[in-house]
């Protein structure tokens, strides 16, 4: 096959999924709460999330304003649903227009593809402070890979909004309820963030499970190429889709600067841990790999704090009965932050992880980022140039460094 009939055959099936996606009414629901996965006659399917992202305040909402997100899946599967988020709102939020369509060019859509979503039956939900809303399931197959584009608009957006901040990914807003149409015209306004929303499911065969990405800004995506989905996770979900294994979908979770102990960029990973990462259906495994920032921020925090923290994150994951996989903190002298202290609780903390025999697995990212030269630097081929950061080469490398196997612990 050539490659112009290639592209052309992966357009007509991408249209055909579009096309297929149609609302399905649903029962009204007294309030929104996470999907419980649900076995289908035979006890053949369940809920598993596609892709997620870390709620975060994101300064003050806009009334009228409407956001075109474009997001990649990572499992496929029937069912879509969305989910909206107002972790952050000092009030309810309404959201009278959703749309869900798949991506042509820039804010373009697939003809066809944009179908609208609904809530409990109906074309409007209202969000309340803290809250998030599950929309109804469309009908059709989501393809894994699929860059999928969900627009939302909100009449009276006010207070603080929420959102996550580095997307590494161009998507769209705009004045005005634009979000029917399926030309990019009306959506001008280029951004790099996503707002309210922070998951899409989609239904799957039950044996089929998730593994969520708890990091800061190297999970983040942060000295990769935007547009090019070349954060680890997103290499590691390839892996996972060419992959003989039962966990296909995956949900990153990193926000740029967090911390396992203390808020800061985003609340820290014990506060958030329920609501981005217990909370989502369908997760087999939580991978934890954070803990830099806690150690070049100068506070204070010593090895056996990090080392609490990470046995509280085990244990509140192990009695959802998730498997947890530690990753090593990676090498990072040359950043202005670095100093001798930071890199003696680095190596504690490290050892710990790899030698304690309290995760379910362990990646070991410090031996495969550093030089062999200088093991507190990172590989000059793997450096973005910042000495924290992995580029694309060093992303790639760290997601084919996880050991596939060691993501179902069978708990």
């Amino acid at each position: 096959m050539t490659a112009r009939r290639a592209r052309s055959s992966r357009g007509l099936a991408l249209l055909l999924m579009a096309v297929a996606l149609q609302t399905v009414p649903a029962q009204a629901r007294p309030e929104p709460t996470v999907p419980t996965p649900v076995s289908a006659p035979g006890g053949g399917s369940h809920t598993v999330v596609t892709w997620g992202a870390s709620a975060d305040r994101m300064g003050d909402g806009v009334a009228g304003r409407s956001y075109r997100m474009v997001v990649h899946t990572s499992v496929a599967g029937g069912e879509l649903r969305i989910r909206l988020s107002n972790a952050f709102g000092d009030r309810p939020v309404t959201f009278d227009s959703v749309y869900a369509g798949v991506q042509k060019e820039g804010a373009a859509l697939v003809p066809r593809s944009n179908r609208r979503l609904t809530f409990g039956g109906g074309r409007s939900v209202t969000v309340p402070a803290g809250a998030t809303a599950y929309s109804d399931p469309l009908t059709g197959t989501l393809p894994a890979a699929t860059n999928l584009v969900v627009s939302i608009h909100s009449p009276d957006a006010a207070g603080p909004a929420t959102g996550h901040g580095l997307a590494m990914q161009t998507s769209y807003a705009t004045q005005g309820d634009h979000t029917a149409e399926e030309s990019a015209t009306a959506w001008t306004d280029a951004i790099g963030s996503w707002y309210y929303l922070d998951a899409v499911t989609v239904r799957t065969a039950a044996d089929t499970s998730a593994v969520v990405a708890l990091g800061d800004s190297i999970t983040d995506g942060w000295a990769s190429t935007t547009d090019q989905n070349r954060r680890w996770p997103d290499y590691l979900a390839r892996r996972l889709q060419r992959a003989d294994t039962a966990v296909k979908g995956v949900a990153n979770e990193g926000i740029s600067g967090n911390k396992v102990l203390a808020d800061g960029a985003g609340q820290s990973a014990l506060i958030r841990l329920q609501r981005d990462v217990l909370s989502q259906p369908g997760v087999r495994t939580v991978f934890l790999f954070e803990g830099v920032n806690d150690i070049k921020a100068h506070s204070g925090v010593t090895a056996q704090d990090l080392i609490a923290g990470y046995r509280e994150i085990i244990s509140r994951a192990h009695t959802a009965g998730k498997c947890v996989v530690g990753a090593t903190v990676g090498p990072y002298e040359g950043w202005s932050e670095w100093d001798r202290a930071g890199e003696a609780v680095r190596q504690e903390v490290n050892q710990f992880i790899k030698d304690s025999g309290e995760f379910d697995a362990v990646t070991d990212f410090d031996h495969i980022l550093r030089s062999p030269y200088d093991q507190e630097r990172m590989l000059p081929f793997f450096d973005s140039g910042d000495h924290l950061h992995p580029n694309d080469k060093g992303m790639q490398a760290m997601a084919d460094a996880v050991d596939l196997a060691g993501l179902d612990c069978g708990r």
